[in-house]
């Protein structure tokens, strides 16, 4: 059973209009970031990344039932795979567009089996053991990034760091000390406050946004690349070849990651998402978003744990809002100026935010810990998560061919369903267990 927390608006309940639109926007901030990288990485479009971030979202939200306020963005796990694939057809996306879009489809398959199987499997494969360590691999195995953002590495700009902190202290006062409806925008507020200050010390760049204002253009449809030919797009061919299966394996990695966190913003809703929807069709929604992406000439979806955060962070957990941020994403990605702006957003700020959104994210891990009572008297749990722990936040990987590698939070859960499988329970906890 679930835990209930006490939320300002749960997950069926709609914001007031103005409300709603700065709570959405807040969103947008979190993932926007993230998900215009893996187009920079790979070379595909940014506005069909946005555009697929945000109908991605609205197709997962309608299958779900609007029960999960979850987030899609651009998916990290594939990139390797991806530029390899395109490297391999000497610069043609064929096989890795038909990849992803395969990748979509065994989501479908698998959730398909998930359907017949049952749920009641999930409890004894991810108990609170394993769950909590692998939700800390999650929040902690980005603080690198938002580390790294902040600027507080080996001959950083002081200028950078002092925006962070800067960006993390108001963020932090905004949330703890602020009364009304400013109580559940602090990142909003902390952006924008940590961009004024930014601004001051002269580090916004905003060639983005010189670039849009010298093209002229103000309002366009996304550069979808498309698997027929469409005037004044580009096209692709669907492509089933050596090079369009190795990027399938893939699809292990993304699936632990998508229970994993499915898992943390079921624990800081107080709900039990893998239930109810269910896994299988919050697998369903991921894997056609995916699919729908691919088609389109985007990057593979996944659930963002940004976005996460800031619920962590607001308790607003409407999905009423995650819609809305992806109905603002899908008109960012036809208004190139306003996009632009948003990527002048200095990583300085992002990072300051950051800090308490991954940190917020990883604390959650050790509260199931602590709301489940494990007992770390017992040899068998402190193996598990000490192993988890390393494994996770180590730098771990482990080859699976060529294009495919189990690393991060994928090894790290890997590792923790073997050993709570193969590790003999101890009398007392066998005991308490019944």
């Amino acid at each position: 059973m679930s835990q209930r927390v006490e939320m300002i608006l749960d997950v069926n309940e709609k914001p007031k209009p103005a409300q709603w639109i700065l709570l959405s926007f807040q969103h947008v901030f979190a993932m926007f970031g993230a998900t215009i990288l893996v187009p920079v990485l790979t070379g595909f479009p940014i506005s069909v990344a946005l555009f697929a971030s945000g109908i991605g979202t609205i197709i997962y939200s309608c299958i779900t039932r609007f029960k999960v306020p979850v987030y899609l963005g651009s998916s990290f796990a594939y990139i390797s795979a991806v530029q390899i694939a395109v490297a391999a057809m000497s610069g043609d996306v064929s096989a890795a567009q038909t990849g992803l879009i395969l990748i979509g489809l065994v989501y479908v398959v698998v959730s398909i089996l998930v359907r017949f199987i049952g749920k009641d499997w999930i409890d004894k494969l991810l108990p609170p053991i394993v769950i909590g360590p692998m939700i800390a691999v999650i929040g902690l195995g980005l603080a690198a990034n938002a580390v790294g953002n902040a600027g507080f590495v080996t001959g950083g700009d002081w200028k950078v760091m002092l925006t962070a902190v800067f960006t993390f202290i108001l963020t932090a006062l905004i949330s703890t000390k602020a009364k009304g409806f400013f109580k559940i925008i602090p990142f909003l507020c902390g952006i924008l406050g940590g961009y004024v200050f930014a601004l001051a010390l002269g580090i916004v760049d905003f060639a983005p946004l010189q670039e849009v204002l010298q093209s002229g253009k103000f309002l366009s449809l996304p550069e979808f690349i498309l698997p027929i030919a469409v005037p004044g797009f580009k096209s692709y061919h669907l492509y089933f070849g050596p090079e369009t299966f190795a990027i399938l394996p893939v699809a292990l990695v993304t699936i632990s990651e998508h229970i994993g966190d499915h898992t943390v913003l079921g624990k800081i809703c107080g709900r039990n998402f893998l239930k109810e929807p269910g896994l299988d069709k919050t697998l369903m929604g991921d894997g056609i978003a995916t699919s729908i992406s691919a088609l389109l000439g985007g990057p593979a979806n996944t659930t963002y744990g940004e976005n996460t955060g800031v619920i962590g962070m607001t308790k607003v957990s409407s999905v009423y809002v995650t819609v809305g941020a992806a109905c603002i994403a899908i008109v960012l990605s036809c208004v190139p100026i306003v996009s632009a702006f948003i990527s002048t957003i200095p990583n300085a700020v992002l990072g300051g935010m950051s800090i308490i959104l991954y940190g917020v994210i990883a604390s959650n891990g050790l509260r199931v810990l602590i709301d489940n009572q494990v007992d770390f008297g017992q040899q068998r749990n402190l193996i598990i998560a000490s192993a988890m722990l390393v494994i996770g936040l180590g730098g771990a990987v482990l080859p699976l061919g060529k294009l495919v590698t189990l690393s991060g939070t994928a090894l790290s859960a890997t590792v923790g369903i073997v050993l709570n499988l193969i590790l003999p329970r101890e009398k007392q906890t066998a005991e308490k267990s019944k």
